[in-house]
């Protein structure tokens, strides 16, 4: 049924054909999820239980804005945030906005090929760098549904290994069930050393995702952006389609991250070994069975191949919007491999390598979020939709509040305080 912009056409179709405009924030939503957040969250519940509980909370809320902005700026516009930054830098700023945001992306690749190559060795013992090779073959194969099967498929076998990562991780809320007055008492933001403000620039990392934010752009654009072709919808329809997305999208995100810190805090704290993945896995299968430990490992290993995936996918945005060409998906598979397995063969603790990962991922959101809201708020780029006061502000804060972490962060480093 075709709905032209500005009609009026019956409710009940419009709800009926809502499903085809969700999908891209359950795509992007993967990165949430991804090996780098079970490093990252795993740690702050093994090392100080409830303490970092906020963080989650408040990078997720973030998480949930920049995300709408990055869905609303390529619906409105047609264009994703590397496009439109693209038309705004000479050729020497547009290189190094692609080698910041490549090193970002590279960054990311560490975490999920080390993520599933952990998987694949706690499942059935295969070496970590052959799992690597193994993880990244896969992200190929994927990635391969969305060239010969379309969007659409592609977003549907993601969506499926989403799944999987919430039914691998969720199970820890029930296995070990929090207290209300434990939940409670994580909601109040504080720190308690040096290393725990080093955990939290890392939990937002791996919340707060630049690299989801560029793809997310893109994903809108290529499904149903400012008039695609074949799409039916008035862009307003489209919007309010983006904010349920969104919703449900850092909804599920939210709660599989809140179950992985739980699961931690509740049964891992002060158990010997848990400080990596491995040692949480068994002490998992040895506090809760064999069966338990390989739903944990599988969502792992799903986790590790969705998220691969979806790196992939936001590189081919960025080096497409910034550069005006993409490569094959092998060859960036092939080389954003070498750092992942270079970690995994110099004998590097696999758990600690993802956890920094993470932190370099957060001194990245700024270069992100800070352009995403400014387009966002600007009518010559937006029109009548650009963001009101109180979404732009929240934009601006969430921008200040990461720049402020990281500033801290820093600080600690390089004073020698952390």
């Amino acid at each position: 049924m075709r709905v032209e912009p500005g009609a009026s056409y019956d409710l009940e179709v419009t709800k009926l054909h809502w499903i085809r405009l969700l999908g891209p924030a359950l795509v992007a939503a993967v990165a949430y999820v991804d090996p780098g957040n079970v490093a990252a969250n795993m740690t702050a519940g093994t090392q100080y239980g409830f303490l970092l509980l906020w963080v989650l909370v408040l990078a997720n809320a973030m998480a949930a804005v920049v995300q709408y902005l990055a869905a609303k700026l390529g619906l409105v516009t047609g264009r994703s945030l590397p496009e439109h930054l693209a038309s705004r830098l000479g050729t020497p700023g547009r290189i190094l906005y692609w080698l910041q945001a490549e090193a970002v992306i590279i960054a990311t690749d560490v975490a999920e090929v080390i993520g599933g190559a952990l998987a694949l060795h706690i499942l059935w013992g295969v070496p970590l760098w052959l799992g690597g090779i193994l993880t990244g073959a896969v992200s190929v194969l994927l990635l391969r549904i969305r060239d010969r099967r379309g969007q659409r498929r592609f977003e549907k076998a993601v969506v499926a290994l989403l799944a999987v990562v919430a039914a691998g991780f969720l199970f820890g809320v029930f296995l070990a069930p929090p207290t209300p007055s434990q939940l409670a008492g994580g909601l109040v933001p504080r720190f308690a050393d040096q290393g725990s403000v080093f955990v939290a620039v890392s939990m937002l990392g791996a919340t707060v995702m630049p690299h989801a934010i560029y793809l997310h752009s893109g994903l809108a654009v290529h499904r149903h952006g400012a008039g695609a072709a074949g799409d039916p919808f008035p862009v307003r329809t489209r919007l309010r389609a983006a904010r349920f997305d969104v919703g449900v999208a850092l909804a599920v995100a939210g709660l599989v991250n809140i179950g992985m810190l739980v699961l931690a805090a509740t049964a891992l704290q002060g158990a010997d070994g848990t400080d990596t993945i491995e040692g949480a896995h068994a002490a998992i299968a040895g506090r809760f069975g064999a069966v338990a430990g390989a739903v944990f490992a599988v969502g792992l290993l799903a986790s590790g191949l969705a998220s691969t995936t979806v790196g992939a996918y936001a590189g081919d945005v960025v080096m497409g919007g910034l550069l005006g060409r993409t490569v094959p998906a092998w060859v960036r598979r092939a080389v954003s491999l070498v750092p992942a397995i270079g970690v995994m063969v110099s004998g590097a603790d696999p758990t600690a390598a993802l956890v920094v990962s993470q932190v370099v991922l957060s001194m990245a959101i700024p270069f992100a979020v800070f352009p995403l809201a400014w387009l966002t708020s600007r009518a010559s780029v937006m029109g009548r939709l650009r963001s009101g006061r109180i979404l732009a502000g929240t934009a601006w804060a969430c921008s200040g509040a990461v720049a402020v972490l990281n500033a801290v962060l820093l600080w600690l480093v390089f004073t020698g305080a952390a």
